[in-house]
This record gives C-alpha cells, sequence and structure tokens, in this order.
C-alpha cells in the first residue's frame, strides 16, 4: 500500500498581517489636503476677523441707537477702525471731512457718502437725533461688506 503523497507536505503558512505603517500613498495625499485645508481655512478666518466684527459691532450699534449719546459718531468711529483694518495707517488715518467721505465713496460708497445719506457723517456727529440714520446704517453695512481687509493685518 502506497502512502499518501500529501501527507509528506508541511503545513500551510499564513501571510504576515498587513502593518499600519507605513500609510499608502492614498493616506498621504488624503493628510496633506487635510491639512492645506485645515490651514487655508483658519488664514481665511483670521483674516476676515476684522470684517465679521465690524459687522457685529455695527449690528449693536443699530439695536442700541436710541440709548446711544451720537450714534453717528460711534458710527463714523466703526468705519474708521475698519477702514484702518483695511488700508494702510498713513493712508486712512489723517482723513477728516468731505476727504473721509470721498475716501469712502472711492472705495464702495458709489457716490452715497458725499451726495446721499452718507453726508450725516460730516455734521451728524453734532447732533442728537437723526431721520436718515437707518439709510446711514445701511450704507456702512454695505461698505463694510464691499471691502476686504489687507492679508498682513493682525487683529
Amino acid at each position: 500500500m502506497e502512502a499518501d503523497p500529501l501527507a509528506a507536505l508541511r503545513p500551510l503558512h499564513a501571510p504576515l498581517p498587513v502593518g499600519w505603517w507605513p500609510p499608502a500613498p492614498g493616506w498621504w495625499l488624503a493628510a496633506i489636503l487635510i491639512a492645506t485645508a485645515i490651514c487655508l481655512i483658519y488664514r481665511y478666518r483670521r483674516r476676515m476677523a476684522p470684517k465679521h466684527a465690524a459687522l457685529k459691532e455695527l449690528k449693536l450699534l443699530d439695536k442700541n441707537r436710541d440709548a446711544a449719546d451720537q450714534p453717528v459718531a460711534a458710527l463714523n468711529q466703526l468705519l474708521k477702525r475698519y477702514a484702518l483694518a483695511c488700508w494702510p495707517t498713513e493712508k486712512v488715518a489723517a482723513l477728516s471731512g468731505q476727504a473721509w467721505l470721498d475716501f469712502l465713496d472711492a472705495h464702495g460708497g458709489n457716490g452715497q457718502f458725499s451726495h446721499g445719506p452718507g453726508r450725516l457723517l460730516q455734521s451728524g456727529p453734532y447732533q442728537k437725533q437723526h431721520a436718515d440714520l437707518n439709510q446711514l446704517t445701511a450704507l456702512a453695512r454695505q461698505w463694510i461688506k464691499a471691502n476686504t481687509p489687507l492679508k498682513n493685518t493682525h487683529v
């Protein structure tokens, strides 16, 4: 009787388990894309922080304008601070009066500051009550939304 030829074979060897390191190239690419996306989102949010803060302050100022002593002066200060975040200090800080209104018009005001409700910024800070405050607030909101802070602004 012949012996079973398969009995002389050694048992099957199971392959070693696949290690988790190093990851496949697709995982490296995914990690790089996620890290890049996080960095870009962080930079964008940091850059837009002055705009969001200005819009939030404008909303608060609009909500509490009856309690404020001089709402137009506060609105003018807000626009000036936001302009300083958007342009170099040398270009904005010394502006006042008609030059300030012309600057606002040149950067998104479309003539509404010099010839519209924005004229209130020139004479309004010295008055308590204003009829065109709703229009001025809407104009300021539109101007803030139209302008973006500088890339190298540190707030």
